[in-house]
């Protein structure tokens, strides 16, 4: 453990920050399962309402830093051709 006054805290305040981060990427990967299973059963309507909230929750982790946007892009594209490839 850490002595010096600023060493403790930036101890503090990473685990703080870590635990949001971890909220933040939990809230993604739910997203994106909900955008899989409208897709896998087959319900354009709904997948496509789950795209649109998925895309905006990817969005706000790179924008917050949580995620690198480029992989916050490919996850969007990929998502979005899923659901375009539906008849």
């Amino acid at each position: 453990m850490a002595n010096i006054k600023y060493a403790k805290k930036r101890i503090l305040t990473s685990a703080k920050k870590a635990e949001a981060n971890k909220a933040v990427k939990s809230s993604v990967k739910t997203a994106v399962k909900k955008v899989r299973t409208a897709v896998e059963a087959g319900d354009k309507a709904l997948a496509q309402e789950q795209l649109k909230k998925a895309a905006s929750t990817i969005d706000r982790a790179a924008s917050k830093g949580v995620i690198h946007k480029n992989n916050a892009a490919n996850k969007v594209s990929k998502l979005s051709s899923s659901v375009n490839k539906m008849a």
